[in-house]
């Protein structure tokens, strides 16, 4: 069941971070982006100090730091797709 949670809440976040840094990405993309936009924000807040993350609870501090890392991501990927692009 929490696999399902990790999913639907994944790819809501996102969702939300690829639209936010101007992206239009697919279900499956958006999962990822959100699950590895998750991690680099956990990364994000606990370098910045905002204390243990816990990966099996859900929190509203937890689903910014989240969609920040979401964004941060799709931003990344937004620097390479020009940069292809370009070329």
């Amino acid at each position: 069941m929490i696999l399902i949670l990790w999913l639907i809440i994944g790819a809501i976040v996102g969702w939300l971070g690829a639209r936010i840094a101007g992206r239009h990405e697919g279900l499956i993309a958006s999962i990822i982006i959100g699950i590895v936009g998750a991690f680099i924000g956990s990364f994000i807040g606990r370098a910045l100090g905002s204390g243990g993350v816990s990966y099996l609870t859900f929190t509203w501090a937890g689903f910014l730091w989240s969609l920040i890392g979401a964004i941060v991501l799709s931003a990344i990927l937004n620097m390479f797709n020009r940069r292809r692009s370009h070329v």
